[in-house]
């Protein structure tokens, strides 16, 4: 039986800009499951990268609480806000935010010491990632600015899980990438889901949705419908229809 990893209990996200309010989230109540794949998808504007970023604790919430596995991260100062981040979470976004001074290895293993002080076990786990992730040495010791696109952005899925978090957080990871690095992306995070850690996403693209098992539909700051579409097993065609049929219904 799975457990909840993350809950939000009537979340709210307001913004003021000269003088008027802008309400972004609106009381959501839910709940993530450990082990789930879940994608946030959406009209621009409605709020998708506020939540994630409400979920992660990259952001307090204006009102109601985020409880990860129990604990209301919200009341936690930022000191152990960020602890509680590089303890249980991994974060992709669109952009790369790789450290161009150091190689692709260095970037990765300069997260990892900041929990092991032990650089040899670092290297090895940070080795190990990427191999996994299909870069072999040829890559570690190029820079960003080396690299391609596909390569950098799994680049960053393996920072992402240096530490072992028990949810990685992506952002759009394939909205600037071409198809081919793109598709590499998506087998990245969903090896890392299958693996057994949490994925929640947010994204346009349908096909990226896709590998989703819970697709969450926000609009103007509410979740208007759900579609469970189970674990991903590969391409269907039944997959393929009940998604856009959900997307259809509302009004994608």
């Amino acid at each position: 039986m799975q457990n909840a990893i993350l809950t939000t209990n009537k979340l709210c996200k307001t913004f003021s800009s000269g003088g008027n309010q802008q309400h972004v989230l609106k009381n959501l109540d839910l709940e993530m499951l450990e082990g789930d794949f879940t994608v946030i998808m959406g009209p621009s504007g409605a709020g998708k990268s506020t939540l994630l970023y409400a979920l992660s604790g990259m952001d307090k919430p204006t009102l109601g609480d985020v409880c990860f596995a129990g604990q209301e991260i919200g009341k936690l100062s930022n000191d152990k806000l960020a602890v509680f981040r590089r303890d249980n979470c991994g974060f992709v976004f669109q952009q790369m935010y790789l450290l161009d001074n150091m190689s692709i290895l260095d970037n990765i293993m300069a997260c990892g010491l900041l929990v092991s002080k032990n650089r040899k076990a670092v290297a090895e786990r940070a080795k190990g990632l990427l191999l996994r992730l299909h870069l072999d040495e040829t890559v570690w010791r190029k820079f960003p600015a080396q690299v391609s696109g596909g390569e950098a952005q799994r680049a960053a899925i393996a920072r992402a899980l240096i530490n072992n978090p028990k949810i990685v957080f992506a952002d759009e990871p394939t909205g600037a990438l071409n198809s081919a690095y793109g598709e590499a992306v998506l087998d990245a995070l969903t090896e890392v889901n299958q693996n057994g850690q949490s994925v929640i996403m947010v994204t346009h693209d349908i096909k990226s949705a896709r590998r989703g098992n819970r697709i969450l539909y926000l609009q103007d700051g509410v979740i208007r419908g759900e579609c469970e579409l189970g674990r991903y097993e590969g391409e269907s065609g039944e997959r393929h229809d009940r998604l856009n049929a959900f997307l259809s219904e509302m009004g994608w």
